[in-house]
């Protein structure tokens, strides 16, 4: 299925989530001096106009990042993510936002590799377009990222963060995220992976973190940002999630005070909520 753009949800509160923790799982790798590379199985194009196009339509960015731009007194790690987002829009106007692989460069160091996979024809040309100035850094396929990953894990350097964040247009997409890491950990089981999911009334959605707690890893984190309750018609995202296996031990703490002021600022009614677990061995 290609009819998924991402561009009509580009910095909406499923964004925010995904992203703050983006940069906080990247911050971590940099304590090491050792470079790392980052894999992105659904790259999308890169980065989004906010004030025109597809992701002025339905302006769902007006209840996700910019809440967060006026907003005071945030916590030092969710003020860290909005200062990168902050570093697209020079003078002050929220009018860009960038997609995971641009997040995930201005954080990542000079030796530190992207590898991109984005399938859709349209959004595979921009992303080409907009990495072309970070030079041999970046490299992107336009292919099917589910398996574009198998040949480079594991990553030279030994240490990688992989995201999988596929739209699930097509409840396949479910079962093929837990597909591909079980081949993912059988190559490279010390690797940190980090699954973005919506958060539906449809079963295969709810099941999802039931079957990632499954996978074999000593430790793993769920994450959840529900911004309302469940529509009557069950139709709709009313959150999302991140599943995070082999995270950093100290992002379940940096989660326990992020996540209720997120609630605070992104819920849209009494419906909001969160959810965190945690399990190491």
């Amino acid at each position: 299925m290609l009819s998924y753009r991402h561009a009509f949800h580009a910095g909406n509160h499923a964004d925010v989530l995904k992203h703050f923790l983006l940069v906080e799982l990247l911050t971590y790798l940099n304590q090491k001096d050792k470079p790392y590379w980052y894999l992105d199985t659904h790259a999308g194009a890169g980065l989004y106009a906010l004030t025109e196009g597809y992701a002025a339509r339905n302006a769902e960015f007006e209840s996700g990042i910019a809440r967060l731009w006026q907003a005071t007194d945030l916590p030092e790690p969710l003020a860290r993510y909005v200062e990168v987002i902050r570093g697209f829009n020079p003078d002050g106007r929220l009018a860009f936002y960038p997609g995971s692989p641009l997040v995930a460069q201005r954080v990542m160091r000079r030796d530190d590799k992207l590898r991109l996979f984005e399938l859709h024809p349209s959004d595979a040309k921009l992303l080409a377009d907009n990495v072309a100035t970070l030079g041999r850094q970046a490299q992107w396929q336009q292919a099917d990222g589910f398996t574009g990953i198998k040949a480079l894990l594991p990553p030279p350097p030994r240490r990688a963060l992989t995201l999988i964040d596929p739209p699930y247009e097509d409840k396949r997409d479910y079962r093929h995220v837990t597909d591909a890491l079980e081949e993912a950990l059988r190559r490279f089981p010390g690797g940190v992976y980090a699954v973005w999911y919506p958060c539906l009334s449809r079963e295969e959605s709810r099941e999802l973190p039931q079957r990632l707690k499954k996978l074999p890893v000593k430790s793993w984190l769920r994450a959840e940002l529900h911004v309302q309750r469940p529509a009557a018609d069950g139709f709709g995202m009313h959150g999302s999630g991140m599943f995070v296996l082999n995270p950093p031990y100290t992002l379940a703490a940096t989660l326990g005070e992020v996540l209720p002021r997120l609630v605070a600022l992104l819920g849209q009614d009494s419906g909001a909520r969160q959810v965190l677990e945690h399990h190491a061995a």
